[in-house]
């Protein structure tokens, strides 16, 4: 076995007959050939020469060259042992489909191979090499897709990274361009806020002055006192004075005609509330229906609806303001909570946090309840009254002509309210119709007492 294993099957065939080698002779110059084929060369020949190199041999019988034999007789019962079968020592011609493996003709009549499906060996050879080409195709065509798909796939990546190269660069260089804005108007906005500042500061010394002035003449006869009133008159007419009385009533309790239990309080539009088609005039107390404007969507910007809000809001205490509708069309006023949808959509019920009336139409006036409830009106009002008792969760609307209660909404506030307008939506060239505030006015009556 250990000559065999070093010694191939193309070291076994003889350079004359083209077979394995039957007793094999060595001749002298070193070639292998079976005996009775060497000589049968020899009586051919005439001469005993070496029939692969025509060396002349010595005339003796050549030798048997015996590991070469063993080795060719282990290959005839190793050949032969595969050949036949393991259990009838028959040769082997038949392939059994089912079990996939060769069989002798006595296998195939046994009781184990009779129902099976069987074939000669060389049909059975023949397609398994169709089989394994068809494989083999197979296996070429796996490849080649397998190579188009990793050229895809690395295409695409690299697609994908230039593509989100592209979209971070955008993304980067539009967070510059926004930021560059955002500090623009921050800019702006608190410019605006310092002159504001130093002219209130200087409207606040000139009020101190004059406060000053007021305490000193109160302390006089009533004519001196009137005399400084009527001077002073057209200065008293600004909203600056206006609080200064006010302060002046309350701090000093002077006594005065007329009812001042429920003062009210001046209002001002929220330019950061009011949506883009919304003009508010300079002093923040009129608000017209407009072409739009590009706005910073900031978060407590009304986009859901045309509208806008007061500034401060309220959280207690009682509040009034009157609002001139008499130009306004399709118009809502009223008051809502902080936490309303702005953005989107909005929602105009109590239960969402709206209080409104409005939407005149055929002299029709709506109370935005849940359903709405209709207002019938004899006369379109031309001035409508807010009047807000936080405390008491009560919003009243009042015809400031005839003073007739319009309609009252009850309910209960647990956040900060807002004074709501809304001008409605108007077609281009229809006109303006705008929402006005009405300044306040105070009064101050000295008592004969």
């Amino acid at each position: 076995m250990a000559t065999h294993s070093v010694i191939s099957r193309e070291d076994l065939i003889c350079p004359r007959c083209t077979d394995i080698y039957c007793f094999p002779v060595l001749l002298h110059c070193g070639h292998n050939v079976c005996k009775v084929c060497l000589q049968q060369f020899w009586e051919w020949k005439g001469c005993q020469e070496c029939p692969v190199c025509q060396a002349v041999s010595v005339p003796k019988r050549p030798p048997i060259n015996l590991a070469l034999k063993i080795a060719a007789d282990q290959y005839h019962m190793e050949k032969m042992s595969q050949d036949r079968c393991r259990f009838h020592e028959e040769k082997l011609s038949v392939y059994c489909q089912n079990d996939e493996e060769p069989i002798c003709l006595v296998c195939q009549m046994s009781k184990q191979h009779k129902i099976h499906e069987c074939c000669p060996l060389d049909e059975a050879a023949k397609q398994k090499k169709v089989q394994n080409r068809k494989l083999d195709h197979i296996m070429l065509l796996t490849k080649k897709a397998t190579v188009t798909l990793q050229r895809q796939a690395d295409e695409n990546n690299r697609t994908i990274r230039e593509e989100f190269q592209k979209l971070h660069t955008f993304l980067f260089e539009e967070e510059d361009s926004r930021l560059q804005v955002l500090a623009q108007e921050v800019e702006v906005k608190v410019k605006v806020m310092s002159l504001k500042l130093e002219f209130i500061e200087k409207q606040m010394k000139t009020l101190a002055s004059v406060i000053r002035d007021a305490e000193r003449r109160l302390k006089g006869d009533d004519l001196s006192f009137l005399v400084v009133r009527t001077n002073t008159r057209n200065f008293s007419s600004s909203k600056f004075l206006i609080v200064a009385f006010k302060c002046l009533v309350f701090t000093l309790h002077y006594p005065a005609h007329g009812s001042l239990n429920n003062p009210p309080v001046p209002i001002t539009l929220d330019p950061n509330t009011a949506q883009a088609n919304l003009e508010l005039s300079e002093e923040l107390s009129c608000v017209r229906y407009s072409s739009q404007r590009m706005l910073p969507d900031n978060p407590e910007r009304c986009t859901g609806g045309v509208c806008v809000l007061g500034a401060g809001g309220f959280v207690s205490g009682k509040h009034s303001w009157t609002v001139d509708v008499s130009r306004g069309k399709d118009w809502y006023i009223g008051v809502v909570r902080e936490s309303i949808q702005r953005k989107g959509a909005m929602s105009l019920k109590p239960s969402d946090g709206v209080w409104i009336i409005g939407g005149i139409i055929g002299g029709v006036l709506w109370a935005q309840t849940s359903p709405r409830t209709r207002l019938e009106c004899k006369q379109k009002p031309e001035r409508v009254t807010v009047e807000l008792d936080y405390d008491k969760g009560k919003v009243a609307f009042i015809n400031a002509v005839d003073s007739k209660t319009i309609f009252v909404f009850k309910d209960k506030f647990t956040e900060r309210i807002f004074p709501y307008f809304s001008t409605g939506i108007h077609d281009e060239g229809s006109g303006s119709f705008p929402l006005t505030i009405c300044s306040q006015t105070v009064t101050v009556a000295i008592s004969d007492k």
